[in-house]
């Protein structure tokens, strides 16, 4: 619950003065103050002290990331696949966080682990996921970082309409991931998945993301 900052009685915003302290602080202005104007000031104070654009576009990414990364998580475990947490952000809660801005080769390098290791129930074998979110459904060659060092793993791409996948090999061939392109993850005879499944999930990121920039 929000608390004035002078007495500790309820008020609307943090940070701010309850209607009574704001009265006596302003007492001798001859200005009556009502509590509409009160709430307004609280406000402009609470956007003053918000994130700014940058960290605001950064929390946004961190988020459309971890429901696309969800997504995928959910897909494989419905299917039977036994699914590990690989990342660096997984091991170390909140390295992330710590890094923005650093770059250094090491932290390069933590950035670029997968987000998982999936492992195929009927013949176990493990591949390496990296998942992406894009809006535009491209993922291109160019977006690959440079000497990513994974060259083994995969890219699932999630997007409003498709889940598509390509490998990191593939990517560094020149292919790529466009609106139009048909590289699918049911496609993928590595997986061995369930379209019909797959289908499903694509209606969950629909929903999700129908109003994502």
């Amino acid at each position: 619950m929000a608390e004035c900052i002078t007495c500790g009685d309820y008020t609307k915003f943090n940070g701010g003065l309850c209607f009574k302290c704001y009265k006596k602080e302003n007492k001798g202005t001859h200005k009556e103050v009502s509590v509409q104007e009160l709430e307004s000031e609280n406000h402009n104070e609470l956007e003053e002290t918000g994130l700014t654009d940058k960290e605001r576009n950064f929390r946004y990414n961190m988020i459309k990331g971890r429901i696309a990364e969800t997504l995928i998580q959910e897909l494989f475990l419905s299917l039977g696949y036994n699914v590990f947490h690989y990342g660096m952000e997984n091991t170390i809660p909140g390295i992330m966080e710590l890094l923005k801005g650093v770059k250094t080769e090491v932290a390069n390098e933590i950035r670029r682990m997968p987000d998982f290791v999936i492992q195929n129930p009927s013949t176990n074998e493990v591949f390496f996921i990296e998942v992406k979110f894009r809006k535009n459904g491209e993922f291109l060659s160019k977006d690959l970082p440079k000497d990513y060092p994974y060259s083994n793993a995969f890219i699932i791409l999630v997007s409003k309409k498709h889940i598509k996948c390509i490998s990191v090999r593939e990517l560094e061939e020149g292919k790529e991931i466009t609106p139009t392109s048909r590289n699918y993850l049911g496609s993928r005879k590595e997986f061995e998945l369930d379209n019909k499944v797959i289908i499903d999930f694509c209606n969950f990121a629909l929903q999700f993301f129908e109003g994502v920039e």
